[in-house]
């Protein structure tokens, strides 16, 4: 089951101190459920090329759904408005860039429209979950001329990893353990609002 957002947020991650959030955005909930991602452009600094959640660093003074909620308007033109927020993953520390991500699960409605940020990202992605799970294997992946094994989700010609692969596969689990009551438990809450406000 998704944790309660508060309770999430209060957990810790190892290796990461620079405090961060995502949106994972649920579509198409009650016929064929999918996940919408970016991919990054290929000429940033960091994480370039990647296909991750929409997000970033926390602004002062934020929450962590506000964050998360932030950054897709930034990122890929999603209205906040439009967001059921229904819960939220454990954090996950990122060794190299030393971030705290903290993953906020949202649903979205209506038809996927989005406008993708050209200065961050390069296309915005829809997958289904089933495609995501299909596409799961330990792949060996070579990162900065050092060979590595790693959990990733293949779909296509993209290649889910790192701390984005770490967050499906919490998801995917999640989802699985919720069984036929997932979508009456995600159903639950206000658009643009956790439940615990």
């Amino acid at each position: 089951m998704l944790l309660d957002p508060d309770e999430a947020f209060a957990m810790g991650a190892q290796g990461g101190r620079v405090d961060a959030a995502v949106l994972v955005p649920i579509y198409g909930w009650d016929a064929d459920p999918g996940l919408v991602f970016t991919e990054r452009r290929h000429d940033l600094r960091r994480h370039a090329g990647e296909v991750s959640f929409p997000g970033g660093r926390r602004d002062p003074g934020e929450t962590f759904v506000e964050t998360a909620l932030r950054e897709a308007e930034e990122e890929i033109g999603l209205d906040p408005g439009d967001v059921r927020v229904v819960g939220a993953l454990p954090p996950i520390g990122t060794f190299v860039t030393n971030f705290k991500i903290h993953p906020v699960v949202g649903v979205i409605g209506g038809e996927l429209s989005f406008r993708p940020n050209p200065a961050e990202v390069a296309t915005v992605l829809a997958f289904q979950i089933e495609a995501l799970r299909a596409g799961f294997a330990m792949r060996r992946l070579v990162r900065r001329g050092v060979p590595i094994r790693t959990p990733t989700y293949a779909v296509s010609e993209h290649v889910i990893w790192g701390a984005t692969a770490r967050i499906l596969g919490e998801l995917l689990e999640r989802l699985e353990a919720l069984g036929p009551a997932a979508p009456g438990s995600l159903a639950e809450g206000e658009p643009g609002r956790s439940r615990t406000g």
